[in-house]
C-alpha cells in the first residue's frame, strides 16, 4: 500500500500545494484520479466560495453553499461533494495515481472520498491525500496501515508520486 499526506498550515495552502502537484503531474503525462479545490475570495462574504475540479479534466462543481455573510460553520454542499465523488469513482479505471486534495470532515466520518481512496488501494493505486491537522488523527485511523508524511513542497510531493507510479501502457 503507497499513500501518503501533505500538511500546510494557512488557509487554502494544502489546496495550492495538491493543485501544483496535479499539473506537474499531468504534465508529465501522469494519468490523474481525483480532486484539486479552488477557493475564491468574496468581498462580500466572511465564507469563500469552494469549487472542486475533478481530474483529469472536469467537471468543475461548486461544493460550498452560500449561507449569507452571518453565515457560521460548515457550508460543504454535500450533494455536490457527492457528486464529484462518484465522477471520480468513474474515473479511476486507467487511472495512474488517486489524489485527494482533502480528507476532510465528511471523510473523517467515513463518507465523501473514503470509499475512493479504499478502491485505490486495493487496486495498489498510490494515494496522495492533503489533510488538515483537525483531521488528520481520522485519516491515520481509517488508514490503519502505514501512511507517509511528506515534505511541504511541490517537486518532492511529485517525486514520491512519480516514484510510486507504474504505467500501463495507453
Amino acid at each position: 500500500m503507497r499513500i501518503a499526506y501533505v500538511s500546510l498550515q494557512g488557509r487554502g495552502r494544502t489546496d495550492q500545494l495538491i493543485a501544483e502537484v496535479a499539473d506537474r503531474l499531468a504534465a508529465q503525462g501522469v494519468r490523474l484520479a481525483g480532486t484539486v479545490q479552488s477557493n475564491h475570495e468574496r468581498p462580500d462574504r466572511r465564507k469563500c466560495d469552494m469549487d472542486l475540479r475533478v481530474l483529469p479534466d472536469g467537471p468543475t462543481l461548486r461544493i460550498s453553499e452560500d449561507r449569507g455573510d452571518l453565515a457560521r460553520g460548515c457550508i460543504l454542499d454535500s450533494g455536490a461533494l457527492e457528486q464529484a465523488v462518484h465522477e471520480v469513482e468513474r474515473r479511476l479505471d486507467g487511472a495512474d495515481i488517486l489524489i485527494v486534495n482533502k480528507f476532510g470532515k465528511r471523510e473523517a466520518e467515513g463518507r465523501g472520498l473514503t470509499p475512493v481512496i479504499a478502491e485505490a488501494l486495493h487496486r495498489s493505486l498510490p494515494v496522495l491525500v492533503g489533510v488538515n491537522g483537525l483531521n488528520l488523527a481520522a485519516l491515520l485511523s481509517f488508514v490503519e496501515e502505514e501512511i507517509q508524511g511528506l515534505p511541504t513542497n511541490a517537486e518532492a510531493v511529485a517525486d514520491w508520486c512519480l516514484a510510486g507510479v507504474v504505467r500501463l501502457p495507453a
